[in-house]
């Protein structure tokens, strides 16, 4: 055999042979890579996104799309091979993979996780719709949890409202432990509270919640933490339950969105919901995609996988994208041909953006820069 020949083989069989050990070699990383993106304007699966009733809506054109991004499940294991050619590849991200299920979370945890985040986002979109077109919305302070075996176990329940404890009114979350932790573990705290069955059914009445009942329960001392860590929180006073935020809006606003969590569509959501209550529409046609959450301030906040959400944006057929204060630099340093970032810091700001691009004044528009 020629010794070319005999090379020429050799390496080929040393090739095959490095291929198949890849294969088998299993590494601590997962891959992100762009998903779907959804016109919060448009339909889902034969519906609405956004279904408003008992408000009068208007007609909207263009495209205002949230983005989205994939990731590898978290039983599944990349191979060398897999994740040699995922860091090559433009159209995907290879990275740690606690980066994605931290302390070993399952995926079973990370998806409840992510629709919880997902629930929360479309309540504060729809209280910064509101907000930013002076629309009121009741905000009331509710029962979020109670612990087994607390001393409010069949005292107070989830979706309880909360109006005072101890006779001072309740404005917010942090109000209710304030007045708790006031007591020592083994006096009585009186909570003022309207049953979740009438909060339930005044919500659906659009109307503020009646018939206010007073609860008295014995505190106990907070339990010392199981890792043994000095919180400096052990030995205060408590009654077992975690308070929150809920709101009644003056009319119904519904999302309907399957098979999406988290939450970064918060922003989307919120302008998809001012463009349907206002009359014109917000993108003169244009074709807008975007990220980012959103606070019931109207507040925007940075989100993960910048860079795969550009890429689905522009093969979606985006020409500009609203890009959260903080994920300018990440995702000006890569940004596809033909996308123009805008940079957004409220839904304010977004709105304003939003005016100049229908006027055609894009040159006037808050970039993104690398550094």
């Amino acid at each position: 055999m020629p010794r070319r020949t005999a090379t020429m083989l050799a390496s080929t069989l040393v090739l095959i042979a490095l291929l198949c050990v890849g294969v088998l070699i299993k590494v601590p990383y997962s891959e992100m890579s762009p998903g779907p993106t959804v016109n919060t304007l448009g339909e889902a699966r034969g519906e609405p996104v956004l279904q408003i009733s008992g408000r009068k809506t208007y007609p909207t054109s263009g495209h205002l799309n949230m983005t989205t991004v994939r990731v590898t499940g978290a039983e599944y294991r990349m191979n060398l091979v897999e994740a040699v050619y995922g860091w090559m590849a433009h159209d995907s991200v290879v990275v740690p993979h606690d980066t994605i299920y931290p302390d070993g979370k399952t995926e079973e945890q990370s998806t409840q996780e992510n629709a919880e985040e997902f629930s929360q986002s479309q309540e504060s979109a729809k209280v910064a719709a509101l907000k930013e077109l002076k629309i009121p919305v009741t905000t009331q302070v509710v029962v979020s949890t109670v612990v087994k075996d607390s001393p409010a176990q069949d005292k107070l329940h989830a979706g309880d409202v909360i109006r005072a404890v101890d006779g001072k009114p309740v404005e917010e979350p942090g109000d209710v432990a304030k007045l708790v932790t006031e007591h020592r573990a083994g006096e009585d705290v009186v909570f003022t509270i309207v049953p979740a069955k009438e909060a339930v059914a005044a919500e659906k009445a659009r109307r503020t919640p009646e018939g206010e009942e007073k609860v008295t329960i014995t505190t106990v001392k907070a339990p010392a933490p199981k890792d043994g860590a000095d919180s400096g929180q052990e030995g205060r006073a408590i009654v077992g339950i975690a308070a929150g935020t809920d709101h009644v809006f003056p009319f119904e606003i519904d999302i309907k969105l399957a098979d999406v969590g988290g939450p970064s569509a918060g922003l989307m959501f919120s302008l998809g919901i001012i463009d349907k209550l206002t009359p014109g529409d917000l993108t003169g046609g244009k074709f807008v995609a975007g990220t980012g959450t959103i606070d019931d301030s109207g507040k925007v906040g940075p989100i993960g996988g910048i860079t795969m959400k550009l890429v689905g944006a522009r093969s979606a057929g985006a020409r500009y994208f609203l890009t959260p204060d903080d994920n300018c630099a990440s995702a000006a340093a890569d940004t596809p041909d033909g996308l123009t970032l805008v940079r957004v810091k409220t839904i304010e700001d977004a709105t304003k953006s939003l005016e100049q691009i229908r006027a055609g004044k894009t040159d006037a528009l808050p970039s993104c820069s690398a550094s």
